[in-house]
């Protein structure tokens, strides 16, 4: 746990959190038009850290367009410090179209290309965190993954990455998945989703937990998000399901759930480390599904937090 000791005891500090990802532009189209959304998956993260409490900084690449003016604003109204990677191709777009019903997702070429930039600033970010998480990371790249491999050795340092793989954006899938089998190896968690064992394995989600738990060295817990199946933590022989919590009004948009879960998490680990019991995964968990269920109540992928009577995580 990370704490400053008073008079009275120990209190929860915010923890130094650096997030390494994507930032970007959701463009959602549906039958009622057009709407634009500051987003990413490393982006929601971080900002969701932040309304968590946490002290967080966001590594991303951005271009010098109205879009990255529109993100920086966005994150300094959260509180996240940003550390930009420059785009000479533009701020990355994602255009999500649900006009007939099932969502079809386009990337421009600044997406396709991303890139982060391992500068003495990066690196400063890097070293004064507690904790790294690292989400839609281009793994397939293999210049930017030893990149990061190096530059996360600090032997006290805790990792958590969510590979958060994306169709359009995805150049070479076999090496997407190598690298990231050999981040997981680096962390003490690791986020995997329905989706990514379909894109990355061609295989269910069970079957992509059982060759992340029997990788040879496995130590991460594994977080398998099922969406509206909730979500399963595998540590060692231990085994926590939580199915998403039941809370007022309807449910409006999924985008932010998994990121919103990811968020919780994180933020248990950075307030109270990892979770070594079944009891303790239990707690962690049921606060995410419900962050999650609060999230999915809004439009857009912006952490919710549940009403006060409905339960606030610590």
């Amino acid at each position: 746990m990370t704490g400053a000791t008073t008079a009275g005891g120990t209190w929860p500090r915010p923890a130094r959190v650096t997030v390494i990802g994507d930032a970007l532009i959701d463009e959602l189209r549906d039958p009622k038009g057009s709407r634009e959304f500051v987003g990413g998956a490393a982006l929601n993260v971080a900002v969701g850290l932040a309304l968590l409490g946490e002290d967080v900084t966001l590594v991303a690449m951005l271009g010098a367009d109205d879009a990255a003016t529109r993100i920086r604003s966005y994150l300094r109204d959260y509180g996240v410090h940003l550390v930009e990677s420059p785009s000479a191709l533009g701020t990355s777009r994602a255009i999500s179209d649900r006009t007939d019903g099932e969502p079809r997702y386009e990337f421009n070429e600044a997406a396709r290309r991303r890139s982060i930039r391992f500068d003495a600033v990066t690196r400063a970010a890097l070293d004064d965190a507690d904790l790294v998480v690292v989400s839609c990371f281009p793994f397939d790249d293999a210049v930017q993954y030893a990149a990061l491999v190096e530059v996360i050795r600090r032997p006290e340092l805790r990792v958590i990455v969510d590979g958060n793989p994306r169709a359009g954006m995805l150049g070479d899938r076999a090496a997407f998945l190598t690298n990231f089998e050999d981040f997981v190896s680096r962390a003490v968690l690791a986020k995997i989703g329905d989706e990514d064992a379909t894109l990355l394995l061609g295989d269910t989600l069970d079957a992509f937990v059982r060759r992340f738990r029997h990788m040879p060295g496995a130590r991460s817990a594994i977080l398998a998000t099922a969406g509206r199946d909730g979500a399963t933590v595998y540590d060692g022989p231990t085994a926590v399901h939580a199915d998403i919590v039941a809370l007022p009004g309807r449910i409006v948009d999924t985008m932010g759930a998994g990121d919103a879960t990811l968020s919780a998490i994180v933020h248990h680990i950075a307030q109270h480390g990892v979770p070594n019991s079944t009891d303790a995964w239990t707690a962690a968990l049921h606060d995410a599904m419900t962050i999650a269920a609060a999230t999915v109540r809004h439009e857009g992928a912006l952490l919710r937090l549940p009403r006060t009577e409905q339960g606030v995580p610590s």
